[in-house]
């Protein structure tokens, strides 16, 4: 699981900061605000990739797909990117699941054999 969630927080981390150079042009935002909201959400989305696998960790990630889909009303199209990497989320933590499942269901069938064969 960690591999695909970390995957899809480093493709949100190079979105987050094109996302802020769009957000840069309009008149109504501050470039400091605009950058320190971006930069906070960019730290956040990296640290994620080492905390995926801790308790809480899925759940910050929601918290930050939540935040990427807000994230439309100043950049509209964040709306459409924000749905798209929440999906690519959920298929990371749902599919990386079942392999870490799977992995372990092998490494028990490959000690049985191993002790079977002693």
């Amino acid at each position: 699981m960690r591999t695909l969630c970390s995957s899809t927080l480093i493709g949100e981390f190079f979105v987050i900061g094109f996302a802020g150079l769009v957000a840069m042009k309009d008149p109504d935002l501050e470039m400091s605000t605009v950058w320190t909201v971006c930069g906070i959400a960019m730290a956040v989305s990296v640290l994620l990739c080492g905390m995926v696998t801790r308790p809480g960790g899925v759940q910050l990630g929601w918290a930050l797909q939540i935040a990427l889909v807000a994230s439309g009303f100043i950049v509209p199209i964040m709306f459409f990117m924000g749905a798209m990497f929440a999906a690519l989320w959920w298929a990371s933590v749902h599919f990386g699941r079942k392999i870490d499942e799977a992995k372990a269901r092998f490494a028990a069938m490959a000690e049985e054999g191993e002790a079977a064969g002693t």
